[in-house]
């Protein structure tokens, strides 16, 4: 039953309180909203959950997990201190805390909102199989707050690695992209930060102009995680004290991972020249969102179509390319009218999709698909069949 039925179902739990029966019914919608983003969670039986908001803006434990790996895989020690303590100083519903924290042997939970607080008490008892859960402490006051005056007598030394995944909304509920909007400010606390560990992860939103951080926060080096699920992508990571790599990952298939340097990238030579378009190739939207324009062509040979269209070309059919694959077809004249369904996509494009799609006459859907973009400056329409 949906918590939207069992909503109706009032006058059979009459022996609830309104207030019981509210937490009731957010036990069971927050299990129904996290059972696929949050399996582990949803395998134990009295587990919390969170208001709705929380369970919709947490980590999925797929990407929770990959943070997890990628502070083990850190080419500069963090795990090997003898300062064996992690904070989190954005707790929130707990999840990046609960999976990073089995890597530490103490963690701090910092987090202002008290129910939130409340609910990492009890979730943080329950032993399970599936959760390595260690020490954790939880402290209900704001970032600045614990930085400034470390709750219960303090916390001898500093932190082998502190987290940050600062809040992208206004007071009023209105989504924020630029670093000195979100809550804490990380620009402003960095000095203060870097006092209590030289090693920081911070998780950032997916829109987030890359180069715009990296000279905000400049006084150390970055490497930097563009993190995508099916193609989506769902964070920006930035892990101080690396070399400065960029790692554009989707978790769907963690096996075409691309990494490089904004030196590599800046140095990548790209051929404009086409004869045939027999192949085309759209990066996955990490790699897009990570700025390796020129640099995915260079690697797999290909041609790209224009200097602003993403799009890439080659006469031979390229394996293992890290994102869509089209085998392009000629487009038949307008009389032969051969084509009534497809998919259409635009990429530096005049037209909208819609627009396109209008103009061809072409119903949506079917295994075709109508690219329209721009090749040497000059708007083509392909015809293409998905390869993968």
């Amino acid at each position: 039953m949906s918590v939207q039925d069992l909503a109706l179902q009032r006058n059979k739990y009459k022996h609830l309180t309104d207030a019981e029966w509210r937490w009731f019914l957010q036990q069971v919608e927050g299990r129904e909203r996290t059972a696929d983003k949050l399996p582990s969670f949803a395998a134990i039986e009295d587990w919390w959950y969170p208001v709705r908001l929380s369970c919709e803006q947490c980590s999925s434990e797929l990407t929770a997990r990959y943070k997890a790996e990628i502070i083990k895989s850190s080419n500069s020690p963090i795990l090997n201190s003898s300062n064996d303590k992690f904070l989190d100083l954005t707790g929130g519903y707990g999840v990046d805390t609960l999976f990073l924290s089995e890597l530490f042997e103490h963690t701090h939970y910092v987090e202002q909102n008290a129910e939130l607080c409340r609910i990492m008490e009890h979730n943080k008892e329950i032993k399970n199989e599936k959760l390595k859960i260690k020490n954790i402490s939880v402290h209900n006051c704001t970032a600045e707050e614990f930085l400034s005056s470390p709750p219960q007598g303090g916390v001898e030394g500093g932190f082998s690695l502190i987290f940050v995944d600062p809040a992208r909304r206004d007071s009023h509920g209105g989504k924020v992209f630029h670093l000195e909007n979100c809550t804490p400010n990380v620009i402003e606390l960095l000095p203060e930060l870097l006092k209590h560990s030289q090693r920081l992860l911070f998780k950032l939103s997916p829109m987030l102009d890359i180069s715009q951080a990296i000279k905000e926060l400049s006084a150390i080096n970055w490497d930097i995680y563009v993190v995508a699920i099916k193609n989506e992508v769902k964070e920006v990571l930035l892990l101080s004290g690396g070399n400065g790599t960029i790692t554009a990952i989707d978790l769907s298939c963690p096996e075409q991972a691309f990494t490089f340097t904004r030196e590599e990238e800046k140095n990548a030579t790209v051929s404009y020249q086409l004869s045939t378009i027999n192949y085309l190739y759209e990066p996955n939207a990490a790699i897009l969102k990570a700025g390796a324009y020129k640099l995915v062509a260079q690697r797999f040979k290909l041609h790209k179509l224009d200097p602003n269209t993403h799009l890439y070309a080659s006469d031979q059919y390229v394996a293992h390319f890290p994102g869509r694959v089209w085998k392009t077809s000629p487009l038949p004249s307008q009389k032969e009218r051969v084509i009534q369904q497809a998919n259409v996509l635009v990429r530096n494009y005049p037209l909208t999709a819609e627009q396109l799609k209008k103009k061809m006459r072409l119903k949506d859907g079917g295994t075709e698909y109508i690219i329209g973009c721009r090749v040497d400056g000059k708007p083509v329409v392909l015809r293409a069949e998905r390869l993968h």
